[in-house]
């Protein structure tokens, strides 16, 4: 009688392991692209990122349609530190400026400013500058009045809130086809923007200008 031959021993089953580019190239959602244009305003106000870098990335976060496409947006960046918020809640103390009024003069706003629900500024023969990209805002919709006599005031909104204009001597630095109000949630904040030019200019874009123009006194 013949002895049974013995078993040829079967390979291991290896379990089905995505590549990880594969796995993490995942759907991203609205939540996702709000966190990294979050923590891209807050590395803008520490001075991370120049003017030029922070609009190219916060373009690519509210365009981007994979966890993967937004990952190397923030992986040169440090930890946040959990406090940054395109609304920030309201704290105690002293509540935020409402208002800013230029005699032949300038007015400035800028970085990781608190912006009330309404905020005024008012310029005769001066400047002002009102960059609102980093800054808290207190509402989920603010609106600024803007009167320039026989002035500029340049207003820079972030990219990701809804932008709404109404008044005379008020212009639109942005193209349609840089319009990135349509991929927003619903939810979006919002910023009013209700500007009198007289003699002058009420100027609202996404950006500095490359050129400042003077008026005439």
């Amino acid at each position: 009688m013949q002895p049974e031959p013995a078993p040829v021993p079967q390979p291991a089953v290896q379990p089905t392991v995505l590549p990880t580019a594969q796995a993490a190239a995942m759907r991203a959602g609205d939540r996702d692209r709000d966190a990294v244009v979050q923590r891209l305003q807050e590395a803008f106000a520490e001075g991370r990122l120049d003017d030029d870098e922070f609009d190219r990335r916060t373009r690519a976060a509210l365009t981007a349609r994979l966890s993967s496409d937004l990952a190397p947006l923030t992986a040169d960046l440090p930890q946040a530190s959990g406090t940054a918020s395109v609304i920030s809640p309201a704290v105690a103390g002293r509540p935020p400026g409402r208002f800013a009024i230029a005699y032949k003069s300038s007015i400035r706003r800028g970085g990781r400013w608190r912006v009330p629900e309404r905020f005024r500024a008012i310029v005769y023969k001066g400047n002002g500058h009102i960059d609102l990209r980093a800054a808290e805002l207190t509402a989920p919709v603010t609106t600024v009045f803007a009167v320039a006599y026989k002035s500029r005031i340049d207003v820079l909104v972030p990219l990701g809130v809804r932008v709404d204009l109404e008044g005379f001597g008020v212009s639109k630095g942005w193209s349609a086809e840089e319009d990135l109000e349509g991929r927003l949630p619903a939810d979006a904040p919002v910023v009013h923007i209700r500007g009198i030019g007289y003699k002058g200019t009420v100027d609202v874009s996404t950006r500095p200008q490359d050129s400042v123009r003077t008026l005439p006194a």
